[in-house]
């Protein structure tokens, strides 16, 4: 085996880890905002009707800083790796309500939760995802 190859395979792992990882700290971000709406609902702070807009918010946040950890680990393919992190949430909470409620459909808004994971590990990317010292201009040395 080459060492490119063996280098390759060791850059998947850690952008796998990271994504992993990332997705993980998602879900517990997403998790502990959506406690925290449900208390503020339960005390009167907030109207109940907004239960939808609470939930697609909590996955924008929770794939937002998810996103953000995996891209600091992994920051030249950090769009990737906020859309994948934002997938993963979206398949986390995917099997949690498919465990819970025994049932799977998007009719019920699964789409914009869809949407909201996406486009806050997108943001993630985007926003976290410059590379170290490639923007930096190099000093030329005067001889």
């Amino acid at each position: 085996m080459r060492k490119a190859e063996e280098e390759q395979g060791a850059r998947l792992m850690r952008y796998c880890k990271s994504v992993l990882i990332g997705g993980a700290a998602a879900f517990v971000v997403c998790l502990v905002f959506l406690f925290l709406a449900a208390v503020g609902i339960s005390q009167g702070l907030l109207d109940a009707g907004l239960r939808y807009q609470l939930a697609v918010v909590g996955c924008v946040l929770g794939s937002f800083s998810g996103g953000l950890s995996a891209v600091r680990r992994c920051p030249a393919r950090g769009l990737f790796v906020g859309l994948a992190v934002g997938a993963v949430l979206f398949l986390l909470e995917l099997t949690l309500g498919l465990l819970i409620y025994d049932t799977m459909s998007f009719e019920n808004g699964g789409l914009g939760l869809l949407c909201g994971a996406l486009c806050g590990g997108a943001a993630a990317g985007i926003l976290g995802g410059g590379r170290g010292g490639a923007g930096k201009s190099k000093k030329r040395r005067s001889r």
